[in-house]
């Protein structure tokens, strides 16, 4: 376990790095300045503080164009994914809502596209729920049948938030340009875990966030293609005209710089970051796999690599949790919402019943994970399990 420093007081070792991850030191030190000494409005173009700001905002949205290929201009500062989401999905309604109002999305995706959907049904679109096969994968025949001549818009997440499927990002933006229907993702635990090519894919808007990514809270971004096609937008929060009058407010300038340096960090550590994540993982699951009632959520092979995702049939889904919660701080489901007493919809996707939804357990490994860590763990869970079973 985790020791919290003057305190004297031991933490829980963190495993929930797809609810949030801590923030990289690297990146609290580039953010610091920003906050003190370089603290103006980068919208102040009429003096020094105000270039500064600016100067640094240009160069973090040069780098997270290059991080997925898109050009700086493509680039639009928001909060978080969540209102990412909610800016291309509504955004895109609003837009081509004389063209068509039929959205296609999958039932396994975040509330953040879930309930904006819902909320467009209301006002009379029609919304398509893809199912999931028993592997957390959109089937791709299914998907290009739901497609149809009043379709403007699908959205399928490329790594789910809580089993960490990936899906098949290329193949899906292929079949929606063949179709000329826009391609929407949602990237927040993709980005800086994966390889994201919006050119190559072909993706035409694409949210993410920077806390997924050891970076600051609050801070998110949406890509919107401007070239073949370019995509049209309706913003959803009019003020000063900031984003090229896409998404007003003031830019957050230290936590751009903070967002800037967190994906910087995750694409120098590439691959071997992710292998080094994916055999810590893989030791977690060995260990565990053997155990009475216990599978695996999700496909075995193609999901992020700090993400195992369980089921232990025939025990009580919150005495476990009460079971390991002083040694591990893990989530029996997505963390990204408040407190939900019903099964993950994720899960029920996936065929399961409440019980063995509730029995769930969802780890979530990261940069600063151990393999000590890994075998503390384990053996929590193996002892609490067989525990409970007896």
């Amino acid at each position: 376990m985790e020791n919290a420093g003057a305190l004297g007081i031991t933490r829980p070792i963190y495993l929930d790095c797809h609810a949030t991850t801590p923030m990289d030191p690297r990146v609290l030190e580039a953010m610091m300045p920003f906050f003190t000494e370089h603290f103006g409005n980068p919208a102040s173009i009429t003096h020094a503080y105000g270039w500064a700001a600016e100067a640094a905002v240009k160069q973090a949205r040069e780098s997270l164009a290059t991080a997925i290929a898109a050009t700086p201009e493509e680039i639009i500062f928001t909060s978080g994914a969540t209102e990412a989401n909610n800016l291309a999905i509504k955004g895109v309604a609003e837009a081509y809502c004389t063209q068509g109002r039929h959205i296609v999305t999958v039932q396994t995706e975040h509330s953040a596209v879930l309930d904006p959907c819902r909320y467009l049904e209301k006002l009379g679109f029609e919304i398509t729920y893809l199912p999931v096969q028993s592997d957390g994968l959109v089937d791709l025949a299914t998907l290009a049948a739901a497609l149809r001549q009043d379709t403007i818009l699908v959205s399928v997440m490329a790594a789910n938030n809580e089993i960490g499927v990936l899906q098949p990002l290329a193949e899906i933006g292929e079949l929606c340009r063949d179709r000329g229907i826009l391609f929407h993702t949602d990237a927040a635990q993709a980005i800086g875990k994966i390889p994201l090519d919006v050119q190559q894919m072909p993706i035409d808007l694409l949210s993410m966030t920077a806390h997924k990514v050891y970076g600051p809270k609050g801070i998110g971004a949406l890509y919107v293609r401007r070239r073949n096609p370019r995509v049209s937008l309706a913003p959803q929060l009019h003020g000063g005209g900031h984003e090229r009058g896409r998404r007003s407010g003031t830019l957050a300038t230290p936590q751009i710089v903070g967002f800037q340096r967190a994906v910087e960090l995750a694409m120098e550590s590439g691959a071997a970051e992710q292998d080094r994540i994916g055999k810590l993982r893989d030791r977690l699951w060995q260990a565990l796999a053997p155990l009475p009632g216990v599978s695996l959520n999700g496909h075995p092979i193609q999901r992020l690599a700090g993400n195992l995702n369980i089921s232990v049939a025939g025990v009580d889904g919150q005495a476990l949790l009460l079971g390991l919660r002083s040694v591990v701080a893990v989530s029996s489901g997505s963390a990204c919402s408040t407190a939900n007493p019903a099964p993950s919809p994720v899960l029920k996707a996936l065929g399961h019943s409440d019980a063995l939804a509730y029995a769930s357990l969802r780890f979530g490994l990261g940069r600063f994970t151990t393999e000590a860590d890994i075998d503390t763990v384990a053996a929590a869970v193996r002892d609490t399990i067989l525990a409970l079973k007896a």
